[in-house]
């Protein structure tokens, strides 16, 4: 297991953007995509973005744009921003940032993990993303992966600045948090609430901050045994072959208050935008793409595209997946948000 993919991971090198994907941009070049670090501030919390520029970007002229949120546990460097460079290379003006209380984003106490606060991540990408110079506020799209998937679906729900909308291995953090795992944790919802609520008056009382994820220190050998491809490639991603040091698993205990009352699959009928949602033939969190897309009545236009051979984890970095993923969006946001097909 972890030889394999261990093998497959891109050569890493060091990166003056931070970027840790395969053929990251290591410098602007004049006529290339062209990387932006911003700043800007969401409900008074500091929030780290990436801006990404098509080639020969002239902010004089009209550019659709792209809002794309990171998975549970991931920051703007892994997948987010090869996605994000991908569409810059396809003419879009495309933000990746770190959701409030993550990554490079400020926010106290650390790695926070409320839905509300990541659909307003969301959101706040979308105000900063159409005022930026070159951008057709009109023309606005949204792709969230993984847990941004879920959180994406859902502010797409009610923010119709969103005019097309996709999602890559989504993941419904919320039922996940409760159930456990295809319902692997059913039996002790109770017992993990008590404890949310416990961690919660820790906080108020005494300002103690305890986690969820953080404390046991994995090992291949561990993560081999796990019984889910999810959490096997996963360890082996953002341990291993895509580690970043801003990148955490770890959150608040007190966040399983907001995040088991949560569900990104309620009101899906309010999605009345083009939908498109992809996942990988052999992921097992294919489930929870497959509930919400048939939630999805709402839309006219909508489609489920299943990426031949690929797990949840394999979505993020291995070229041929991701070209079949790239090929299928650069179609999709072509015709919603350029009027054309734009594949290549």
């Amino acid at each position: 297991m972890a030889t394999n993919i261990i093998a497959s991971a891109q050569t890493k090198q060091a990166n003056p953007f931070g970027l840790v994907y395969e053929n990251a941009i290591i410098k602007n070049v004049s006529g290339e995509v062209n990387i932006h670090p911003v700043t800007y501030k969401l409900n008074g919390i500091s929030i780290a973005a990436n801006i990404y520029t098509p080639a020969n970007y002239d902010p004089a002229k009209s550019y659709p744009a792209v809002v794309v949120a990171h998975p549970n546990g991931g920051v703007k460097e892994q997948t987010a921003g090869l996605y994000a460079q991908h569409l810059a290379e396809s003419g879009y003006i495309t933000i990746a940032a770190d959701a409030a209380y993550q990554g490079a984003s400020g926010g106290e106490p650390r790695n926070v993990d409320k839905p509300m606060f990541r659909i307003e991540d969301i959101r706040g990408m979308a105000d900063y993303i159409t005022q930026y110079a070159g951008v057709d506020a009109t023309r606005l799209g949204v792709l969230g992966i993984c847990g941004g998937g879920g959180y994406t679906l859902k502010a797409a729900q009610t923010d119709k600045r969103f005019k097309a909308v996709a999602t890559l291995s989504m993941f419904n953090s919320g039922v996940v948090r409760r159930n456990g795992f295809m319902n692997s944790g059913v039996a002790t919802i109770q017992q993990r609430l008590q404890q949310a609520s416990d961690a919660r008056a820790l906080e108020a009382s005494k300002g103690e901050v305890r986690y969820v994820g953080g404390d046991t220190k994995m090992t291949d050998e561990m993560a081999d045994k796990l019984p889910f491809d999810l959490y096997r490639e996963g360890y082996y991603y953002y341990s291993k072959t895509h580690a970043h040091p801003n990148a955490s698993f770890k959150y608040t205990m007190s966040s399983l208050l907001d995040l088991m009352e949560f569900d990104a699959a309620t009101n899906m009928d309010l999605i009345n935008q083009p939908l498109l949602m992809m996942a990988g033939s052999k992921a097992d969190t294919y489930y929870m793409t497959d509930n919400a897309f048939n939630l999805a009545t709402g839309t006219k236009e909508k489609e489920l595209f299943l990426i031949p051979g690929a797990t949840h984890i394999q979505t993020y970095y291995v070229p041929e997946y991701v070209a079949l993923a790239m090929g299928k969006l650069n179609t999709f946001f072509g015709k919603n948000l350029v009027g054309r097909d734009n594949s290549k």
